[in-house]
């Protein structure tokens, strides 16, 4: 056991408008060799966690007098939730992770990664390269266990080997579809652009509600979520565990895929809005009336398209604090295009740190860059909320998976391997829910007197009403 800050976690904690004073607050437990890798990923995981714990606790403190509780990081923990999805079991079905033609392949001249879960991204990969009939882009619904693409990994290998992995890359990404050339240095592609792990702007106009006295954190906290895949829905399951009111919104034309939508719902509930049309857009505005935080992480512009830019959310709602994540970071030639955890690491030179003897690109032990970001995402709205506590001024926050790749090849400090057991079930639970019993892990964010874990399974996909609660009577 050791007491403490880090140099990690206290980059980390400073990164997210944390102060000094708190670091004796945090201690950690080893737990010996996990999330083992060529790059930091044991330090960035227990740091990233570490902030959301201390976070959670100076909000508890600034809502309810005393002093903060302490924090304790138990790695343990912090690697079985860090590999959430690896471990979830639905009705005793393994969860599926990558679809058959999301992975590295070979080119004229290198490698690249390509992500190709939902069936839409699936379809254009292929119409990009001439490949295949078309499956149309409804598809038969999101999901990783689809099979339908294995039969056209023969052709996806021949077709890429004849192009150099720029050509894929911006052949693809113009069809739509997501491919990244895999860099072979830390210092090519889009990682040229140096991205910070964390951006606060503090607003002007005070007008935020000062939140009473209560038993958790988040406790009566109203979060809209407008994320997907895992870095956001993970800061919004923290957000969840430590007593927030978390809806998420979805468009009804875009199904999550359900596997990922489970491991990332608990505590939450699951509504589908049109804001493409007038109905839709009322209900978001009713219940932007009353948030206290919006989390979003839809592709690049599609809420700017809408007229829902965090400056025009936060004029709406004085004191709302905006919580913006997105792959490739907020300036820069790729702050408009989408990505995924493991495009980032290939195209950030992740994937070449990691490789193997034989020269074939490596992956991190885990979603690193997705965990991590969402509990840095998770710990900056807790801090933002204590901070208004004070002035009543809102927060605009800006994370991307970008920057915490940035950060990990070159700001996360090594740090020995402390001695100690690890054994995955013990951090694993058995729950009823509506998609019947699951396994899960459970949460990792701890302090003195914090909920093992959440107060209730997750909801089936869009099944909630766009409406918080306690207001169920006054809507329709």
């Amino acid at each position: 056991m050791t007491n403490g800050l880090d140099a990690t976690t206290a980059q980390a904690w400073e990164a997210v408008g944390g102060t000094a004073g708190l670091a004796a607050k945090v201690s950690y437990q080893s737990a010996g060799e996990v999330l083992p890798a060529v790059l930091p990923v044991r330090e960035l995981a227990r740091a990233t966690v570490g902030v959301c714990s201390l976070a959670a606790a100076e909000l508890l403190a600034a809502r309810n007098g005393g002093s903060v509780p302490g924090v304790r990081v138990d790695e343990a923990a912090v690697a079985t939730a860090f590999v959430s999805e690896r471990h979830l079991r639905v009705n005793g079905r393994e969860a599926t992770l990558f679809a058959p033609l999301s992975g590295f392949w070979r080119t004229a001249d290198g490698w690249v990664r390509t992500h190709a879960n939902y069936p839409h991204h699936r379809v254009r990969l292929l119409e990009a390269l001439g490949i295949g009939p078309g499956e149309g882009r409804g598809g038969a619904g999101p999901g990783t266990g689809d099979d339908r693409g294995a039969a056209l990994v023969g052709p996806l290998t021949e077709a890429l080997a004849e192009l150099t992995a720029l050509e894929v890359q911006e052949r693809v990404y113009a069809a739509g579809g997501l491919a990244v050339a895999v860099a072979p240095d830390r210092d090519r592609g889009s990682g040229a652009h140096r991205q910070p792990l964390a951006e606060i702007r503090e607003e002007e106009e005070a007008g935020g509600r000062r939140l009473p006295s209560a038993p958790l954190p988040a406790t009566g906290v109203r979060v809209l979520d407008l994320t997907r895949v895992i870095a956001g829905p993970v800061a919004t399951r923290t957000l969840a565990l430590l007593g927030a009111d978390v809806l998420r919104v979805d468009p009804p034309g875009l199904a999550e895929d359900p596997d990922s939508h489970i491991d990332t719902g608990w505590g939450k509930r699951s509504t589908l809005l049109d804001l493409d049309s007038a109905e839709g857009r009322s209900t978001f505005q009713s219940l932007l009336d009353s948030a206290d935080a919006v989390v979003t992480g839809y592709r690049p512009g599609s809420l700017e398209r809408r007229g829902m830019t965090a400056e025009e959310l936060m004029a709406r709602r004085p004191g709302l604090v905006v919580a913006q994540l997105c792959a490739w970071g907020w300036s820069g030639p790729w702050a408009d295009r989408r990505g995924f955890d493991s495009l980032v690491q290939a195209a950030r030179g992740i994937a070449a740190a990691e490789a193997g003897p034989e020269g074939r690109p490596g992956a991190l032990p885990a979603q690193a860059l997705d965990h991590g970001t969402g509990y840095l995402l998770a710990a900056g709205v807790l801090r933002a909320l204590a901070a208004r506590q004070t002035d009543g001024r809102g927060r605009r926050l800006r994370f991307s998976l970008a920057g915490t790749a940035d950060w990990l090849l070159g700001g996360v400090v090594p740090e020995p391997a402390g001695e100690g057991p690890y054994e995955a079930a013990d951090w694993l639970a058995r729950t009823p829910s509506p998609h019947g019993p699951l396994r899960h892990a459970l949460p990792p964010v701890r302090y003195e007197g914090s909920p093992r874990t959440w107060a209730s399974p997750p909801s089936p996909w869009g099944t909630d009403r766009a409406v918080w609660r306690g207001d169920e009577g006054h809507r329709a």
